[in-house]
């Protein structure tokens, strides 16, 4: 059975992250389903899906994969809600965004989470 050490899922996250930066959008999906078979449970790997999305510029899109699939396994995480009130802005849709930006933008567990958030409030 092959497995994934934390320094090889960290370097290729980076490499997915680096991918989509460039819109090498094919690229980084690939690595991140691999990423997200190997490591189901790891924020961040939901977090990067929810970038690429949103550099696809597909708001609706990262709406619907936050709420049904990255929420579900993460509930409550921070820098999820500010992705998704990101989202809602992107779609012009200001009050439905404000209760995720709000949730992240008060928390403390995660700084650059609350942030965005409070950034994006702004």
């Amino acid at each position: 059975m092959f497995d994934l050490s934390s320094e090889e899922a960290r370097l290729l996250l980076n490499v997915a992250m680096m991918a989509a930066g460039r819109n090498r959008f094919e690229s980084s999906g690939k690595i991140l389903s691999v990423l997200e078979r190997f490591r189901p449970r790891e924020p961040s790997v939901a977090c990067a899906v929810a970038v690429l999305i949103l550099s696809r510029r597909d708001f609706a899109g990262a709406v619907e994969y936050i709420d049904s699939s990255a929420l579900a396994r993460f509930p409550g995480n921070p820098m999820l809600l500010a992705f998704k009130g990101m989202a809602l802005l992107r779609m012009d849709r200001r009050s439905e965004a404000e209760a995720p930006l709000r949730a992240a933008a008060e928390q403390t567990s995660d700084p650059a989470a609350a942030k965005l958030a409070g950034d994006l409030l702004i």
